[in-house]
């Protein structure tokens, strides 16, 4: 490493440090901690992956309380949502949710499915909302398994979920639309549900609140210039923020359910067969491990340990 690459990495952990600092700082005043982030960065409408993490944390926990305040929004919200999805699944398949929080959704919708699958699966960015996530899943008695990863480096093989869907959790990542759904529809076999905020359907105030947020635009027509069949966009009845009207995007494919089959998973940086030992996700081919903290896999390239030895 020369002296100018050195340099660089201590300008970047410096940055990190302070944008961490001052991120935390701010939540504990109450203030908006992404848009701390944003006018530290000097940028409007834009959220970096690593400001959204750490925002997504600092909330951690606020998901489940607001759920318990208000029960009812809860359950109106993930009847909708099942009622869409039931449709796509059948008894015995798989199902994902990208952006799970803390499975306040998925709980809700996996309980309300006639067609019961046999992997039900929720990735989130923050490992806060993962465990907070694990422990409402089993306070409410629903089996699912939640992992850390990217939404735009999903740690699972092509086309090896019969159904992934989202709920408002792409909305943050205004202008990497396309990258967002080609990967979605990589991992779906059978059909990518986007339950997002539509910017195009919303009123002029709507627009200019997801505009200075940084929100996603143009996901139909994203979609379809990647290839995809639309066979469904509206607005959604139940919205919570008129000012974030929900909306769905359903895009189906052609794949056919693989009932009772297991996700099969894929190292998120070198895109090879890994195989989850328990305790570590092993990429035998690469010498790449994944760790396990507390019950979650950790599956962001980030996470990978360089570890050739492990399978002895």
């Amino acid at each position: 490493m020369n002296a100018e690459s050195d340099n660089t990495l201590r300008s970047n952990s410096d940055e990190l440090r302070h944008l961490i600092l001052g991120m935390r700082a701010a939540y504990a005043r109450g203030e908006n901690a992404m848009e701390y982030a944003r006018q530290m960065a000097g940028t409007i409408g834009n959220n970096s992956v690593v400001a959204t993490l750490i925002a997504y944390d600092l909330q951690a926990g606020s998901y489940v309380a607001g759920v318990r305040e208000n029960p009812e929004a809860n359950s109106r919200w993930c009847a909708q949502l099942a009622e869409i999805l039931d449709p796509l699944l059948t008894n015995g398949g798989t199902l994902l949710e990208v952006g799970c929080g803390e499975a306040t959704t998925l709980a809700g919708v996996v309980q309300r499915l006639t067609n019961t699958p046999s992997h039900a699966l929720g990735l989130d960015i923050s490992w806060s909302r993962c465990t907070e996530g694990q422990g409402w899943l089993a306070e409410k008695e629903v089996s699912a398994r939640l992992f850390v990863a990217d939404l735009f480096d999903i740690p699972l093989e092509d086309e090896s979920v019969d159904v992934v869907y989202t709920s408002h959790s792409i909305e943050p990542n205004g202008g990497r639309e396309e990258d967002a759904i080609r990967e979605l529809m990589r991992v779906a076999r059978r059909a990518v549900v986007l339950v997002e905020p539509i910017y195009e359907l919303a009123n002029e105030n709507a627009q200019s609140r997801m505009r200075s947020h940084g929100y996603v635009r143009g996901l139909k027509e994203t979609a379809e210039r990647l290839g995809a069949k639309v066979n469904d966009y509206r607005l959604l009845d139940h919205i919570s923020n008129p000012l974030n009207p929900s909306g769905l995007i359903l895009i189906e494919k052609s794949g056919v359910t693989q009932e009772g089959v297991a996700p099969a998973w894929l190292c998120p940086l070198t895109h090879t067969p890994m195989s989850d030992l328990g305790d570590v996700f092993v990429s035998e081919s690469s010498g790449l491990v994944y760790p396990v903290l507390r019950g979650i896999p950790l599956l962001r390239a980030e996470h990978g340990v360089v570890a050739s030895k492990i399978l002895g």
